[in-house]
């Protein structure tokens, strides 16, 4: 049954070589295993994966691609906003960033675009 099977998070780059520079300068992530040259899986805590792969398409989607959880989100976004990431603002009906941060029923929600236009999160609490 799939709710057994572990999942892997599959993220667009229009350019892999901008792509794996940011995830490794930026991020602090390495690849794991490269596939091939247009293909690099990333591993991250408790046995969570992503590929990320090249496409034309990178960029397009206007939803949170992925995220990871933390303990502590304003650590981890300190940690980030040093290395360079900028958290998105966001203002919408039911939802409002402050300094970054949305609070949810969830929990804590901090949004960011990687180097592809892909949005991710950072969240606590989920």
């Amino acid at each position: 049954m799939l709710k057994d099977l572990e999942i892997i998070a599959v993220l667009p780059a229009k350019d892999i070589v901008r792509a794996r520079n940011y995830y490794r300068d930026v991020l602090g992530l390495e690849p794991a295993v490269t596939l091939d040259e247009e293909n690099l899986l990333y591993r991250c805590g408790k046995g969570s994966v992503f590929l990320l792969y090249q496409t034309d398409n990178a960029g397009t989607a206007k939803n949170t691609q992925m995220g990871w959880v933390s303990a502590d989100i304003e650590a981890e976004m300190q940690d980030l906003r040093s290395r360079g990431v900028v958290f998105e603002e966001y203002d919408f009906p039911g939802l409002k960033t402050e300094n970054g941060i949305a609070a949810t029923p969830a929990g804590k929600v901090a949004w960011f675009l990687d180097s592809e236009g892909n949005i991710l999160t950072v969240s606590e609490g989920l």
